[in-house]
């Protein structure tokens, strides 16, 4: 299979599955960014500066969430548990916008087992700007280090 043609992850900047993605790119020397609510807004606090984003001057987690679908090539949504909050209507906004997206529930699966999957769903849509995207650390404690764990083992 064809290398990865990813150059830049995007997410809103929520502790759990976004800040995973955040720190992955960091980590990795991709490009960063997304859009975060006005305040730079999150469950635990402003959104550190170290994260790239760009403040919404007019709106909160649902403009966000809207923004980072419409800006980025594909959605990568990692869940575990019911899908529901701003995780469901991420996905809501991938559909109504036809914006691709895979759902990765990490609950029925491991990380390793779906990292083939999501390669696959990478390289057909060609996705060069990845939103990632998932529940708050708080509401599904371990999403974070699953989303992270997701990510290396896709090694994008």
């Amino acid at each position: 299979m064809n290398p990865l043609i990813l150059k830049r992850i995007i997410s809103g900047g929520q502790t759990g599955a976004d800040r995973a993605a955040l720190d992955f790119a960091i980590e990795h020397g991709y490009q960063h960014g997304g859009w975060a609510p006005r305040g730079r807004k999150a469950e635990d606090g402003p959104i550190p500066l170290k994260y790239q984003l760009i403040e919404l001057t007019d709106g909160g987690y649902r403009q966000r969430n809207k923004r980072n679908v419409r800006d980025s090539d594909g959605t990568l949504i990692v869940n575990i548990g019911a899908l529901d909050g701003g995780t469901l209507t991420t996905q809501v906004f991938a559909q109504k916008l036809k914006r691709p997206y895979f759902l990765a529930q990490l609950d029925t699966s491991t990380p390793e087992s779906v990292a083939p999957y999501v390669a696959k769903w990478l390289h057909a849509h060609e996705i060069e700007t990845l939103n990632v995207a998932g529940p708050r650390e708080s509401k599904r404690p371990r999403i974070y280090d699953l989303t992270r764990t997701l990510l290396k083992a896709i090694y994008i």
